[in-house]
């Protein structure tokens, strides 16, 4: 049977205020032809399916839309969310009937009843094309602390055997659901060891991220296991059976080289058979001038004038997104004035601009070692914290202006 995994959507993500609504609707859109053009039997999405616990209006109406144009274009495609960190559970989990009479599986957060976990939600039949059970998947969404079950102090990391206990026993569940020819896979929220992660957009995790899950946690009968967290598409301790699929588009720009996709993933019987990437079209590039480090002003205008034009048939939302990182030996107060002068009828859109200080980056004491801050004049103070950051000493106007404003806050203290 054939599957497709994928994972952090963050429907109603924004880039430095900007929305990337158009952007997720032309991945859903390719998404939902790419599950027809491959004749996929399950979509399993591995958490994160919005950006915050509070999406706006619009993110949830592309959620809902997706799921029931999926069900009219795919009407036997088993579908099995699981929610992640920037879900929320309850929020996830509120139309469960409405799913549930469609044929979809939503796991917010972790089910309880009486402190056992309801197996019967966490564990889901796929079905392949004869329409016979192919696969038992362990949906397990993003556990919290208050998810995990009392562990000893002697027996380790308690969150780490806490999550063990729990992927534990839902895989067992699954195991004995599962009859001869049937795949087990598994599905998961998590960092696990020896991933990389994305610092600027990924939230750290179960006490920060230190609490890395041991691939171990998916023992080798486990023919598959459809993580989401991290946005950097991996495969998990060496397996290739183990793997991130990461995120849909990038959501930082630190992601820009990122290889985004979706994994079709191909069962036969019980065993895993192939994993292939099918890569999700860049529909908005992100430029960075200089391509690597930063530039003396003069260079980067130089750079930013051979951009290329705007074309004014390309909509709004398909203009690459700009980085712009500036070497400042002193301060520039018109900087940004004159980067978006510089990008006057260029295609990209200014959303970050980085000012790549020149100074030694040295403390007060640092400055003059040995000196206490009695024997400092308050010039002497400011020119060693503007000398932290520029190369260039202070120009007269500046200091002029800097004895102005200590003369005025004397004499209102005296």
């Amino acid at each position: 049977m054939r599957l497709l995994h994928t994972s952090d959507w963050h429907l109603g993500h924004t880039l430095y205020d900007t929305s990337r609504e158009d952007e997720h609707t032309a991945f859903l859109e390719w998404l939902l032809d790419t599950l027809e053009a491959h004749a996929v039997d399950a979509l399993l999405v591995a958490g994160d399916i919005f950006d915050t616990a509070n999406p706006s209006a619009e993110a949830q109406a592309s959620w809902y839309q997706f799921v029931a144009r999926a069900r009219r274009r795919c009407p036997r495609l088993d579908l099995v969310v699981i929610g992640g960190n920037h879900d929320s559970a309850a929020r996830l989990d509120a139309p469960d009937p409405l799913f549930a009479a469609l044929d979809v599986r939503v796991v917010g957060g972790l089910p309880r009843t009486g402190g056992a976990l309801e197996l019967e939600r966490l564990l889901v039949p796929l079905k392949d094309a004869r329409g016979k059970v192919g696969a038992w998947v362990a949906a397990v969404p993003y556990l919290r602390p208050a998810d995990l079950p009392f562990v000893a102090e002697e027996a380790g990391d308690k969150l780490v055997e806490g999550v063990r206990s729990i992927y534990a026993e839902v895989l067992e569940a699954a195991r004995k659901r599962c009859e001869p020819g049937q795949a087990l896979v598994a599905m998961g929220h998590c960092y696990m060891v020896g991933s990389d992660l994305s610092v600027l957009s990924e939230r750290k995790i179960l006490g920060g991220n230190q609490h890395a899950l041991p691939v171990e946690l998916f023992p080798e009968d486990v023919a598959y296991a459809a993580l989401g967290h991290l946005h950097k598409a991996q495969r998990v301790g060496g397996r290739e059976g183990v793997r991130y699929s990461g995120s849909p588009l990038p959501l930082s720009l630190s992601e820009r080289n990122y290889a985004h996709q979706v994994l079709l993933v191909e069962l036969d019987g019980e065993r895993l058979s192939s994993v292939k990437p099918l890569h999700v079209p860049r529909q908005v590039d992100i430029l960075r001038v200089p391509a690597q480090g930063s530039a003396e002003l003069d260079d980067v205008v130089t750079q930013l004038k051979e951009l290329p034009e705007l074309d004014e048939k390309t909509p709004d939302w398909r203009r690459p997104y700009l980085e712009v990182c500036v070497k400042l030996p002193r301060p520039v107060p018109a900087l940004r004035r004159g980067v978006e002068t510089a990008l006057e009828g260029k295609a990209a859109r200014l959303v970050k601009l980085s000012p790549d200080y020149q100074g030694t980056g040295n403390t007060l004491a640092e400055a003059r070692p040995g000196v206490s801050l009695k024997e400092r004049t308050p010039e002497d103070v400011f020119r060693a914290r503007y000398a932290r950051d520029y190369t260039e000493p202070p120009e007269p106007a500046l200091l002029e202006a800097f004895h102005s404003l200590l003369t005025q806050v004397q004499e209102d203290a005296s």
